[in-house]
């Protein structure tokens, strides 16, 4: 049997977007994550974490860095009581790195991070939804037939054309997931 998930960008959704955010005293989670995690957990949702990281392509940090924060807010979770289970992230970006780099397939808006998860964990995809805060989430999502795409405003706005990329539209991941679990 197919297994279900929620699909989470990280910067937005689940902490506040300081841009470029690498270590722990800098990481500030959005209100209401845990728990809200916590309540998709209780349903059966595996929690994982897609994220484009080009500040690692930047120089701005390192691999290890980004792998110890990882570590650092996944072991923040499973205190919670909401255990995720997977960071898929990419390092690249279009001006930075090699050729190969620059045109990688997992760089959201392509779905090469949401597919390496549905292939790894055996997921359904019609029962996975995607949160982002961004329309490269929606059509990241999109293109790996995910079933629902949700977009957070986390404070920023959004233009109507990145709005029509979602299934819906909410303030914060807290207020989305009523939606996600119906």
């Amino acid at each position: 049997m197919k297994r279900k998930a929620v699909f989470l960008d990280r910067d937005g959704v689940i902490n506040v977007d300081h841009g470029y955010v690498y270590r722990p005293e800098d990481f500030e989670f959005i209100d209401g994550v845990f728990d809200t995690c916590r309540h998709f957990h209780q349903l059966g949702y595996l929690l994982i974490v897609v994220t484009n990281q080009s500040g690692i392509a930047r120089g701005m940090y390192t691999e290890q860095d980004f792998q110890a924060l990882s570590h650092w807010m996944q072991k923040r979770f499973a205190e919670e009581g909401a255990p995720i289970a997977h960071v898929y992230h990419c390092p690249h970006h279009p001006k930075f790195g090699t050729e190969a780099e620059r045109g990688c397939q997992c760089r959201k808006p392509m779905p090469g991070m949401i597919q390496a998860a549905i292939a790894d964990y055996d997921l359904d995809p019609e029962q996975c939804a995607m949160v982002g805060d961004k329309r490269g989430d929606m059509e990241a999502a999109t293109a790996a037939g995910l079933g629902r795409k949700f977009l957070v405003t986390s404070g920023q706005s959004l233009s109507p054309a990145d709005r029509n990329t979602a299934d819906g539209v909410w303030q914060s991941l807290k207020e989305a997931h009523q939606a996600i679990c119906d």
